[in-house]
Order: structure tokens, then sequence, then C-alpha cells
């Protein structure tokens, strides 16, 4: 369960952080007249903005259909990286669950297996006892479940909505072009 969590987080964070700069950010910096060069010397020498010297890169692309071409390329590496690892919190909810429930069978097959020939209230005791550490680890497994599923439905809403700022950012970076022809 603690590894599914993980992976699950880790998706989280593949949606949270696909590029270096938040695409609402450059949007409010362009809004305040922040220039397409400023922004180009901002991710220069960024190891981990690559996808935004691509981009400013396909910008400036002096011929209209091949700047449409590269930014679309650009945007379609986007949409990639914001699926990477989209199918791992499903996988890790079902895995979870699975071994949860497995785990809590074996508890209870041990315990019950090792158990001493008891009748009675002192039966009933050690019994319930079995139950409720089969119940307890099974639980486990469905709180690695509920947390892979929550992971999964938040990293949907975000890539969503990150995707459509970057769309809004390339408009308005893309409406910047005509007045400044040299990036």
């Amino acid at each position: 369960a603690l590894a599914c969590v993980a992976a699950s987080a880790r998706r989280l964070y593949i949606v949270t952080a696909p590029t270096t700069l938040d695409p609402q950010d450059v949007i409010e910096a362009l809004g305040r007249g922040v220039s397409l060069e400023e922004l180009q010397h901002l991710v220069a020498d960024e190891p981990s903005a690559s996808w935004e010297r691509d981009l400013f890169a396909a910008l400036a692309t002096p011929s209209p259909d091949g700047r449409a071409a590269l930014v679309n390329e650009q945007l379609t590496e986007l949409d990639l990286r914001m699926k990477e690892w989209e199918r791992v919190p499903r996988v890790c909810a079902s895995i979870a669950t699975s071994f949860g429930i497995l785990l809590g069978t074996l508890v209870l097959r041990q315990g019950l297996a090792s158990a001493p020939d008891l009748s009675g209230e002192l039966g009933e005791l050690f019994v319930r006892s079995v139950l409720g550490d089969a119940i307890s680890v099974a639980c486990f497994g469905i709180v690695g479940t509920a947390f892979c599923i929550g992971a999964h439905a938040q990293a949907k809403r975000l890539a969503k909505a990150r995707m459509e700022s970057s769309d809004r950012m390339v408009e308005r970076l893309e409406a910047l072009i005509p007045a400044s022809a040299s990036l």
C-alpha cells in the first residue's frame, strides 16, 4: 500500500510540475509588460526549462506555417509529459486493494490454523482477535486504494487545468510575435 501511495504521489508531482515555468505566471508576467526576450533570458541557463526553450525557439521561427507546426509540436510534447504515469494510480489502487485483502486473508488463515482447541468464551475471544488483525491488515490496503483514487482524480483535474492554461499562454505569446520580430 505504501509503494502504491508513493507511486500515485509521483504521478501528482509529474502533473504539478511538467515545466519549469507555470503558464499562469507567464500570462501574468506578460500582462505586466514582460517581453519575450526577458522570458527567454530567464530560462536560457536553466537545465530544467528545456520545454520552455524549445517553445520560445518555435515562436522565433520566421515562417508562420513553420512556427505553427513547431508550436503544435511543443504542445504535443507537453501533453505527453502530462500523460506520463497516467495509469499508475488506477493500477496502484487495484494492487493495494488486492494485496490488502490477500494479506488479511493470510493473517486470518494463519491465525485460525495455529489456533489452540479453545471453546466457549475463550475461543470466541481468540477468533475475534484474529479476525480483528485480519481486518486491520486489509484496511491498510483499502486506505492505500483510497489515496490512489484521490490522487488519480486530482491529477486528472490538474492536468486538464494545466493544459488549458498552457494553451492560453501560447495564444498570448503568439499574439506578441508581430510586435517582437527578433527573439
